[in-house]
């Protein structure tokens, strides 16, 4: 398993994410998909740069939390190798979250990662269906990937 974690971009006032926590969390939320053998990459960004992104593949204006770039389809899936695909997290998104929500950023960080993870092996939100079921696997990944913490 590899995790690759990069970002956030070097700017005075982003909040500060415990990035070995991170990266174990990751472990711990692929090895609870049966993915330890697979490769994952994150990458946190400011709210500018996830606003870009989220005009250019999502066709909507502003900043979002987490964008999920999967690598399991599409015409140079054979070409992934282990590699999953990208989860993008907008930090001073989850930062706003965590405040309202009262978490600590790095549990915020952690939920948004589970959520683009499972993105990234297919699942969806569209539906009240597919929701409630994407809801219940992330409901089981964070107690995964808290781990020994709880």
């Amino acid at each position: 398993m590899s995790v690759r974690l990069s970002g956030p971009p070097r700017r005075q006032g982003l909040p500060a994410v415990d990035r070995r926590l991170l990266r174990v969390r990751a472990g711990r939320i692929l090895r609870a998909l049966c993915h330890g053998r697979s490769e994952l990459s994150i990458c946190l960004l400011d709210d500018a740069e996830m606003a870009a992104l989220n005009a250019s593949y999502r066709g909507r204006r502003g900043p979002t939390d987490v964008l999920a770039f999967s690598l399991l389809e599409g015409e140079n899936a054979e070409h992934r190798g282990r590699l999953l695909g990208d989860v993008v997290i907008g930090l001073e998104a989850a930062a706003r979250q965590a405040r309202a929500r009262h978490r600590a950023l790095d549990e915020e960080v952690a939920r948004l990662l589970i959520h683009g993870t499972l993105h990234l092996l297919g699942y969806d939100h569209h539906h009240e269906r597919e929701a409630r079921a994407m809801r219940g696997q992330e409901r089981q990944l964070w107690r995964a990937a808290r781990g020994a913490e709880q």
